[in-house]
């Protein structure tokens, strides 16, 4: 990444940062692009010119926080098919709880799919079966984190993946359910 692309990522992440330092103050509804660039210090045409709304910078922010997560952990950050993936989309979204809770309180559930979805998407070209099996994923895992959160993150991201795996695992007959 040459310097420029540096300094767009900085201002960008300035300008979610504040965004989520005003969102503790009020609702997202009630807070102005005017409020969101004074708070940071970055220009109304920085803002304008990387995003369109205030979710697309919430889901940035998101997506740069996974990125750190997994090159700490040294990670893909691509999002794959994997149990081990799992259990790091938990882990990922309890050390970013408070975030997430904050999301959850402004009916932004929306913002964290995205974000998760954007992570998934950059992987590489799919067959018809890849894309749907993806969106599938996608949808389960983010309905238990949603669950999740609600019963108040008790279970540990292992134990989630256990889940998964329970409710991946195929039934033998119609009876068993």
């Amino acid at each position: 990444m040459n310097t420029r692309q540096k300094t767009t990522e900085f201002l960008k992440e300035c300008l979610a940062d504040s965004l989520i330092s005003l969102m503790k103050e009020k609702p997202l509804e009630d807070i102005t692009i005017t409020e969101i660039t004074s708070h940071s210090g970055v220009s109304r045409s920085t803002w304008f010119r990387n995003f369109h709304t205030k979710e697309e910078v919430l889901s940035f922010k998101l997506v740069v926080l996974w990125d750190r997560y997994c090159e700490a952990r040294n990670r893909n950050k691509n999002i794959q098919i994997y149990l081990a993936t799992v259990i790091d989309f938990f882990q990922f979204n309890l050390e970013n709880r408070s975030l997430v809770e904050l999301l959850y309180k402004q009916n932004l559930k929306n913002v964290i799919y995205d974000a998760f979805w954007i992570v998934m998407e950059q992987q590489y070209e799919r067959s018809l079966f890849e894309v749907y099996q993806l969106r599938f994923y996608a949808h389960g895992v983010f309905g238990l984190l949603e669950e999740w959160l609600t019963r108040g993150c008790k279970e540990s991201p292992e134990e989630m993946v256990d889940l998964v795996c329970r409710i991946l695992a195929p039934r033998t007959a119609m009876s068993d359910s």
